[in-house]
């Protein structure tokens, strides 16, 4: 069921920065708890980040750890993924979900927007 509207991505030099956005016009978001996710062709989808309700609990994969920073505006209805540092390996379809808990389960979440691609390659 796609409720969420990623944007942000692109294609970036290895090194190179991006920040990811997850939005809806369809309900409140900070009812939600907030995962980031992404699926590399030929790869299972891994939770890469999330974060509670509040901002106040984040979580990362090892894999993104120190380098992505997941963050939300409840004001703007708006959840981020910055990402720093970006390798080739964080290639990928990247898709925000929102659900009751905090998880890197994606079958805890209810709602998911369709993705964003970001491309890393010099």
């Amino acid at each position: 069921q796609l409720q969420l509207v990623e944007s942000g991505g692109g294609l970036v030099q290895p090194g190179g920065s991006l920040r990811l956005s997850c939005t809806t016009s369809r309900f409140t978001l900070d009812y939600y708890a907030i995962g980031w996710f992404r699926q590399a062709p030929g790869k299972e989808r891994e939770g890469i980040a999330c974060i509670d309700r509040s901002g106040g609990y984040t979580y990362y994969a090892d894999s993104v750890k120190g380098r992505f920073t997941i963050s939300r505006d409840n004001a703007k209805n708006t959840v981020y993924l910055r990402m720093n540092s970006l390798k080739p390996e964080d290639t990928a379809l990247y898709y925000c979900t929102a659900g009751r808990l905090a998880t890197m389960t994606d079958a805890e979440y209810d709602y998911w927007g369709q993705g964003t691609q970001v491309t890393v390659s010099s």
